[in-house]
């Protein structure tokens, strides 16, 4: 009798910790973690051409960017302005980590900023979250800088040798006269890239694209790329 009990027992423990599993459902795996280190946000904020919409934009953008500075865990925010379309912007962010970049999305302040800016955007607030492919170290630019944003979209089966390219570009170029940054950010899609640069001025920007190894890498790319995407460059200016 005792040992008809003691089976009864065990069987009963098995169905109540096994039931998931006896009835074909797969243990659950460990929900995947967010990968290590800085975020780097690209957003893109285009708003309607009149000038007092532009305006009004502008003032909440530079009030957003300020604020964020302050913020623990913000190591850097910047405003571009795109050269002869004023109404585009593009906010550039460096955030410590997935939990600082979280928090200060959470913040009240961003949801007002949200609010206000709203009414004046002509299409969405486009976010792009990144971590880092080749990021140099921060440094002083001047207001006098010509930016570059590029676009680098790559089929699956070319990520390796667009990798190759990206790496060998960035080497080439951080050593050219005039250049102040050539950052290369990974997108949450591993073959989307977001390459950020920053120049003293036009002359060193044409030098830089008619060198040998600006061609090489362009020409490379080509051979990878999703609808010709190396060749989407935007210039722009660095909002004080």
């Amino acid at each position: 009798m005792q040992r008809r009990t003691l089976v009864v027992a065990l069987i009963l423990s098995a169905l109540a910790g096994g039931g998931a599993r006896a009835a074909g459902q797969a243990p659950q795996a460990a929900p995947p973690q967010p990968a290590p280190g800085p975020r780097y946000i690209a957003t893109y904020v285009d708003v309607a051409p009149a000038s007092e919409a532009q305006a009004l934009a502008l003032a909440l953008l530079k009030g957003y960017r300020d604020a964020s500075r302050r913020e623990d865990g913000n190591a850097r925010a910047d405003i571009l302005q795109q050269t002869g379309r004023p109404g585009q912007f593009i906010i550039v962010e460096e955030w410590r980590d997935d939990a600082a970049w979280k928090a200060h999305r959470a913040a009240a302040r961003v949801a007002q900023f949200h609010e206000k800016l709203t009414p004046l955007r002509i299409t969405a607030y486009d976010e792009r979250v990144h971590t880092a492919f080749a990021v140099g170290a921060a440094s002083t630019v001047p207001a006098t800088a010509v930016f570059v944003v590029t676009h680098v979209d790559v089929i699956p089966a070319g990520l390796p040798k667009a990798r190759e390219l990206l790496n060998a570009q960035v080497e080439h170029t951080r050593k050219e006269n005039g250049n102040l940054r050539f950052d290369v950010l990974q997108g949450a899609r591993m073959n989307h890239f977001t390459v950020v640069e920053a120049w003293r001025d036009d002359r060193a920007r044409e030098a830089h694209i008619t060198a040998p190894h600006t061609r090489t890498y362009r020409e490379g790319l080509r051979e990878t790329a999703i609808d010709g995407s190396p060749y989407d460059e935007r210039l722009y200016r660095l909002v004080q």
